[in-house]
């Protein structure tokens, strides 16, 4: 099913709504009332729903009767780099638990939020190889363009994991963030060889499941087929096989946390079965928070 244009108003509400709940929180805390203070002013744009008021310029309001923000410097400091696994076992799951639908909304959302705090955006698919889809325009026409992009991808094939991040990886020249969105259906050495090739980068994997990959909907005789070679194993999936299987999911979810973890990357599991926005928000939020306490240990160094 397309993701239909509205999908950004929607993210648009969602953005509001996380900025009330962090203004609420922040409630009650001593803070200088200069936000951006000490960066060096750059220029003024236009304001648009769901900016910070406190970078509203009220002497340009009083001269102009319009609404402009202040722009710094720094605010475009930093590339968030999206990169959206587009193979053949993307394509799995029924409806809005489909693991591909659902991981590319994740994929636009991030370069979303991206546009949104200013910070400049790349989007690409990566498969047997690495396919940039943006247009070096961090807009949100950009993002209307990409969302048509994202909807005439057809998962299929395989996987070059540790070629395409690496082939990307060569490509980054400044501070980054690289978003990940993947199910991470690779060999552990491989994801943690991938994820060392973006250097000093700021990495998060984003790893999605499907209800049914952790609990299939399968008893008895059964043919499996691996969507990425089409090779099939036949078992009787039941009992002991299927809590064999369960754990060897489980295991793998691991090592995929314990090599990220080794390189200080972030990686957070979403279930495609659950509310789309709120497994966005949790994430987003945490990641927030993580960055923001990496960004006050850089500072006391």
């Amino acid at each position: 099913m397309p993701i239909e244009p509205s999908f950004l108003d929607e993210l648009a509400r969602l953005a509001a709504s996380l900025d009330h709940r962090t203004d609420s929180r922040r409630r009650g805390e001593q803070r200088s009332p200069n936000v951006g203070e000490g960066l060096t002013f750059s220029d003024y744009r236009r304001y648009t729903p769901g900016d910070d008021v406190r970078l509203v310029d009220w002497r340009v309001y009083a001269r102009t009767d319009e609404y402009f923000i202040k722009q710094y410097e720094a605010e475009r400091d930093l590339t968030v780099h999206v990169l959206l696994d587009t193979s053949a076992s993307m394509d799995f799951g029924e409806g809005d638990e489909h693991k591909f639908e659902f991981g590319a909304k994740f994929a636009l959302a991030f370069a979303y939020f991206a546009t949104r705090q200013h910070d400049s955006f790349r989007f690409s698919t990566f498969g047997l190889d690495v396919e940039r889809l943006d247009r070096g325009r961090s807009t949100r026409g950009e993002l209307l363009r990409l969302l048509d992009s994202v909807n005439a991808v057809d998962p299929d094939g395989r996987t070059d994991f540790l070629a395409s991040l690496e082939a990307y990886g060569r490509t980054i020249r400044s501070r980054s963030l690289v978003v990940v969105v993947s199910d991470f259906l690779e060999d552990p050495d491989e994801i943690e060889d991938g994820i060392a090739a973006f250097g000093d980068s700021d990495v998060l994997l984003v790893h999605a499941v499907a209800p049914e990959e952790r609990d299939p909907d399968v008893v008895g005789d059964t043919v499996f087929e691996d969507p990425e070679t089409e090779a099939t194993h036949r078992a009787y999936f039941a009992g002991s096989t299927a809590a064999t299987y369960r754990d060897r999911l489980e295991t793998h979810l691991d090592e995929v946390e314990a090599r990220a973890r080794t390189l200080r990357a972030e990686h957070v599991v979403v279930d495609t079965g659950t509310d789309f926005f709120d497994a966005f928000a949790e994430v987003w939020t945490r990641h927030q928070r993580r960055w923001q306490e990496r960004e006050r240990a850089s500072r006391r160094r």
